[in-house]
């Protein structure tokens, strides 16, 4: 396939310039130069059009809320556990959920999918396109972080069952971290001995590449204390950590910037529906950006519908953040968020050929989003 005459917007460089983007089996061949088409080859002239990488969120639970199920469709909070390091969001979810080809309607080609935040440690999120019959074919990365959380969701889902209070959640998250630890520690020190390894512990095996720093815990944390906290905890123990909607982040911008942990901020576009969403505000983005932290945007699907992850990058830009933060907000930060910016988030040589083209900018509601190929297909 070749795209011709496109202005083209990288994710990695901030002017837009006109050029074309040659695929071949999935990946993308050249991106500027011109190109001569080939025998055969589909040609898409874009004169006039804008192309984008494919749209990213970095924290959302496409696939596990499924659209118009209502309660009997939500598979992504067990209830009966709050320490549940063992769950892995990959087996909940459903790639007929209806919400899957909105959120391709809207650009959004992949999307870090997992657990909610009722549990202290809920499971491990997973990296998805959104296109596919089963999520096996549809996975980018199977684990991409560890799901915890601080603030009111643990203490409100858990409150009859041992935490009503943030220290207790703080608590249970140190215990199991303490736990893994010393079961690594035995588990090395047995060498290839099986005689001498510690019972076997789903949950505690579960958290090993999070010592190892092979995967991060992913905090769920809106208020400051919340976020320092999750800070405090993270440094204790030596371990990497993504800063999941940071509502409260532009109060301690400097804090937020010097712990170098990359944020996703939203949802944002909601009502401040309980206490720690007061100071809400579509500043957050900008404000963390300017102080030089890693920012990506998010909806937190279905809490925004997955396809309006564009407006949301634009209504912090109506905010004041810097119009190419904000589209990095939304392509390659998210994908360095989720560890696959090697495959996805811009358009470059050899990346996974996941391309929108609109009829003018994504962020602005009266843009349409004309065409999307995922893989190297058209898929709209």
């Amino acid at each position: 396939m070749l795209i011709q005459n496109a202005l083209i917007f990288d994710g990695i460089t901030p002017i837009p310039y006109e050029g074309d983007l040659s695929i071949q089996d999935g990946r993308l061949r050249s991106v500027g130069p011109r190109f001569t088409p080939a025998d055969g080859e589909e040609v898409i002239d874009a004169a006039g059009l804008r192309v984008y990488p494919g749209f990213i969120d970095a924290h959302s639970h496409l696939g596990l809320d499924n659209y118009g199920m209502g309660y009997e469709g939500w598979d992504y909070n067990e209830m009966g556990d709050i320490v549940a390091a063992h769950l892995r969001g990959i087996d909940s979810f459903n790639p007929q959920d209806k919400a899957i080809p909105m959120a391709l309607q809207g650009g959004v080609t992949t999307a870090g999918v997992g657990p909610g935040s009722a549990n202290v440690l809920g499971g491990t999120f997973l990296a998805v396109k959104t296109w596919g019959a089963c999520v096996d074919d549809m996975v980018v990365k199977a684990e991409v972080a560890m799901k915890c959380a601080f603030g009111e969701n643990p203490k409100r889902c858990y409150r009859d069952k041992g935490d009503s209070a943030r220290m207790t959640t703080a608590a249970k998250l140190r215990e199991m971290l303490f736990k893994a630890r010393d079961y690594l520690a035995r588990k090395e020190a047995a060498g290839d001995d099986p005689m001498k390894r510690p019972a076997f512990d789903m949950k505690l095996e579960a958290l090993i590449p999070v010592l190892q720093g092979k995967l991060p815990l992913k905090a769920h944390a809106h208020r400051a204390d919340d976020i320092c906290t999750a800070i405090r905890i993270a440094k204790e123990f030596g371990v990497k950590m993504t800063l999941e909607h940071c509502t409260e982040g532009h109060l301690i911008p400097d804090i937020v910037a010097r712990s170098g942990f990359p944020v996703a901020v939203g949802p944002t576009l909601t009502n401040a529906s309980k206490i720690e969403l007061a100071n809400k505000t579509f500043d957050t983005p900008g404000v963390l950006a300017r102080a030089g932290c890693q920012v990506s945007i998010v909806t937190d699907a279905p809490v925004i519908p997955q396809q309006y992850l564009p407006l949301c990058a634009g209504l912090a830009v109506k905010a004041g953040m810097d119009p190419f933060q904000a589209l990095q907000a939304i392509t390659i930060n998210p994908a360095r968020h989720l560890g696959i910016a090697q495959r996805v988030g811009s358009l470059e040589v050899g990346k996974d050929a996941d391309v929108v083209l609109c009829d003018g900018d994504p962020m602005v509601s009266s843009t349409h989003v004309l065409g999307v190929i995922l893989n190297g297909q058209k898929v709209i």
